[in-house]
């Protein structure tokens, strides 16, 4: 493909994934506006990749479908090129040359979504944190290529990052889960549970729930913080935009915890006034606190004990 031609396929993956992250991407599309131009281009590119394989996964006619294509982008990004010309694939592989993205990283992505194609029961919380990075802490990864990060200690503070906003999912969307036949919920938490029973739970399962719920959020609290300290390795505007994007996903807990974790009573979401609010206190606070202008703080292994042998973590 000639400069032109990648140029042009670019603006189009470009203009595509825009309008998928305004649909399906609220808070990222909001947070988007601190980071620089640049960064937030290769920032959306990047979404669309990653909102077209969770797609697949969720929207395939079948799960024979969705492994088949998911198979055929996994051989294209570990070969370093597509052959069914799929637009987001051949940009995604563009995207990793341009900001040097390991094939494995990928990989790793697609083999997490893959998994959800299965019945999802998970035994224990290590479980749980092993999909949490591979759906999640794969794409702080890749942020970090994306924000022209250099230095490998961030890597860690970015998988926690991701690990934090995939907990407050898998706790906002429980019901939405269950009735697609996934307990992302541990055993050790809730009980061996069937999804079934947590769509609309009942009375008696409700307590157990709320506690499987508490502790999820607590967790993911400790992953958040983690990964705010990673932020002083981030570029200057990139540290104000990964700043609110944190705080913004982390108020869907702080919702859930004012609605007693009752996420059976419909979806948590955070208004538009509080995403504002949110904003301005995180600005206020990244000029005023030194850790986001300075590493200081060394990163806590303990949260990747369950993690051994994924990439960048050891």
């Amino acid at each position: 493909m000639s400069a032109a031609a990648a140029s042009v396929a670019a603006r189009l993956a470009l203009d595509e994934a825009d309008a998928v992250l305004v649909q399906k991407g609220r808070t990222f599309h909001w947070a988007r506006r601190l980071l620089g131009a640049g960064h937030a281009a290769r920032a959306t590119r990047l979404y669309g990749f990653c909102r077209r394989i969770d797609d697949i996964a969720d929207e395939s006619a079948s799960p024979v479908a969705a492994r088949a294509a998911l198979a055929a982008i996994s051989v294209a990004i570990a070969h370093g090129e597509s052959s069914d010309g799929e637009p987001v694939v051949a940009d995604m592989l563009t995207l990793m040359a341009e900001c040097d993205i390991a094939p494995e990283i990928v990989l790793e992505l697609l083999h997490g979504v893959d998994s959800d194609l299965d019945p999802v029961r998970f035994a224990d919380e290590a479980e749980l944190l092993r999909y949490c990075y591979r759906v999640a802490g794969t794409v702080g990864l890749m942020m970090c290529k994306v924000l022209d990060v250099t230095d490998p200690q961030a890597l860690h503070h970015a998988i926690d990052l991701g690990i934090g906003m995939q907990l407050t999912n898998i706790c906002r969307d429980v019901c939405e889960d269950a009735a697609s036949d996934r307990r992302y919920l541990p055993a050790t938490l809730v009980g061996a549970l069937a999804p079934g029973l947590l769509v609309e739970p009942a009375p008696a399962l409700q307590p157990a729930l709320r506690r499987g719920l508490i502790r999820l959020l607590a967790l993911a609290d400790q992953y958040y913080r983690s990964g705010e300290q990673g932020l002083a390795y981030l570029p200057l505007r990139a540290r104000a935009g990964m700043l609110v994007a944190a705080r913004v996903y982390c108020a869907i807990g702080t919702q859930l915890r004012r609605a007693d974790h009752a996420c059976w009573q419909g979806r948590a979401f955070v208004p538009t006034r509080t995403k504002a609010g949110l904003t301005v206190r995180a600005v206020l606070v990244l000029a005023s606190h030194p850790d986001y202008w300075n590493p200081s703080v060394r990163h806590d292994q303990t949260l990747h004990q369950c993690l051994h042998g994924l990439p960048y973590v050891d």
